[in-house]
This record gives structure tokens, sequence and C-alpha cells, in this order.
């Protein structure tokens, strides 16, 4: 799975991931649905630590279609509450 993170870059997500990632995701979406600020953080920040941890950058010069979007790392919670709605970010 290939996760872009707005703003730094592409990851390369080992597939066993994919579904841990969209879990984070299914969370975060149910805490911003619910106005829950510091739950979504605390899972935001897991979703980005998953990718960062597992993941592998891809080269700049390495050109692949990117599976998923993340939003920038500092994204807001007002913003979140536009972003993180429905299937999420991950539809399943």
């Amino acid at each position: 799975m290939i996760v872009r993170v707005s703003g730094e870059g592409q990851f390369r997500l080992p597939d066993e991931d994919a579904d841990r990632l969209n879990e984070l995701d299914n969370r975060a979406v149910a805490a911003v649905e619910q106005g829950d600020e510091t739950g979504f953080k605390e899972l935001w920040s897991t979703m980005l630590e998953l990718v960062a941890s597992d993941g592998n950058v891809l080269d700049d010069d390495e050109l692949v279609e990117s599976d998923v979007i993340l939003p920038p790392r500092d994204i807001t919670f007002r913003e979140a509450q536009g972003e993180f709605t429905g299937d999420g970010l991950i539809p399943d």
C-alpha cells in the first residue's frame, strides 16, 4: 500500500498494516463525529507513527500513485471534521 502524507512524501506500507491503518482511520472518524478532539489527536498520532515506523520512504524521483492520501501532520481538529467523515480516508 502506498500512503502519501501531505507535505511529507510517500511511504510504502506493508500490506499487513493496511487493516490496522483502516481500523485507526475508522476510530478517528468516530472520534471526530463524537467531538472527541483528544481522542482524535491520539489516533491521528498513532496513524502517522504507524506509517513512519513501518513504511519505507519512497525516493522523490519514484513516481507511484498513492492508494491513500493522509492530510498534513498538523491538521487541526476543525479541519479534521471536514476530512474524517463517512468511510474516512480509507474506504472499506
